[in-house]
């Protein structure tokens, strides 16, 4: 059997670099509340990510928590099902209501011309997904919002790097959450932060995410402990050196994929937004009518120790926990193309020769 093939592999730096970066650790023993590391790195993603204003957590779905709750939201949020459970879990582990909004078929974000209709006298923010990297319109969201004073808190986890006509999706919205898990195209090994709009916002975030404490003997929130601490931050500092040639590796696979899989009648491939500058994060695959179903592409590439992943199956709205609470009717789109999409492996060390082992066994089904 032939050594596995994982849907992703964390990139890591040489490891003679991490160790020089981590060294003075030893010297300092400061390990973590904001350390001279995470500090570097909050200021080096600034620059990376051309934002004014950013906050590192210890992983994405806390910053997104913490971003729900420091704007102090109540009532109804609007969002789609077609996401991680992060961000569904995020909104109602704050005590809020998550109102489901279908997705569109081609790029599979936030269907914009539905939300209008969800907004009630109870909405009081929209979170919208960047789904697989594909950047929803949030020109349209952001117009809606302005027109009911609605907060737009972006999960932002598949985005890292991506600009729109030039300019960093990290800048849409109130807040946008970004994900350095360690499968995402930057990692912190775990992490994630938020960038924002409002200056005022920095020391409220950095309160929440310290157990609310604003000083020696001053606790003003009901925060919790969501700090990155100075390993996490080498790591990303390390990482963030060679993210440029990280993304470069990752789209040679990705057009790789798309050279080997194009113009197959009931196979759709990743749709390319137009003025959109992408990471690569993911390549999702839509078996529509094609001769093997998802469920059985994807038991073929497993009978060869390739594992592909249903991603995003089930939607969050048709979780356990939710049962009864939220009926995945109503989101048919989202629920049609959750029943077919599969991703495929895509990280920078994947060999184009493995890409191509792939893509026949897509074509040509199981090889026993």
């Amino acid at each position: 059997m032939s050594q596995s093939i994982q849907v992703t592999k964390s990139s890591i730096p040489p490891f003679e670099e991490y160790i020089e970066e981590i060294k003075d650790l030893w010297e300092t023993h400061w390990l973590t509340n904001r350390g001279t590391k995470h500090q570097r790195l909050e200021q080096e993603l600034t620059k990376y990510l051309d934002t004014p204003n950013i906050s590192l957590f210890s992983n994405g779905h806390l910053a997104l928590e913490t971003a729900l709750s420091a704007f102090n939201l109540k009532g109804e949020v609007i969002t789609t099902p077609f996401t991680f459970a992060s961000t569904t879990h995020a909104i109602v582990r704050n005590g809020l209501q998550p109102v489901f909004c279908d997705i569109n078929l081609e790029d599979y974000t936030i269907q914009t011309d539905q939300l209008e209709s969800l907004i009630t006298e109870n909405t009081s923010a929209i979170v919208p997904v960047h789904v697989y990297g594909n950047i929803c319109n949030f020109e349209e969201i952001e117009r809606i919002a302005g027109k009911y004073n609605l907060k737009v808190i972006y999960d932002a986890a598949h985005a890292f790097g991506i600009t729109v006509n030039g300019e960093s999706v990290a800048n849409f919205g109130d807040a946008s959450m970004f994900s350095f898990h360690a499968t995402k195209v930057f990692n912190t090994i775990e992490g994630g932060a938020l960038t924002f709009k409002d200056p005022q916002l920095a020391s409220v975030l950095n309160a929440y995410k310290n157990f609310g404490i604003t000083g020696p003997e001053s606790v003003e929130y009901v925060g919790g402990n969501a700090k990155m601490n100075e390993f996490q931050a080498a790591m990303g500092l390390c990482n963030l050196r060679n993210m440029d040639t990280e993304i470069e590796k990752r789209k040679l696979i990705y057009e790789r994929y798309i050279e080997q899989l194009s113009e197959i009648k009931g196979i759709k491939l990743p749709f390319i937004q137009q003025s959109v500058k992408s990471n690569y994060a993911y390549f999702p695959v839509v078996f529509d009518n094609y001769k093997f179903s998802r469920d059985e592409v994807c038991q073929f590439l497993n009978e060869q120790n390739i594992f592909a992943r249903k991603y995003f199956y089930p939607l969050t709205n048709q979780y356990e926990c939710y049962q009864k609470r939220f009926s995945s009717q109503e989101t048919p789109i989202a629920k049609y193309i959750a029943q077919r999409v599969l991703t495929l492996p895509l990280y920078a060390d994947l060999a184009l020769e493995d890409v191509d082992r792939i893509c026949r066994i897509i074509k040509g089904g199981s090889t026993r």
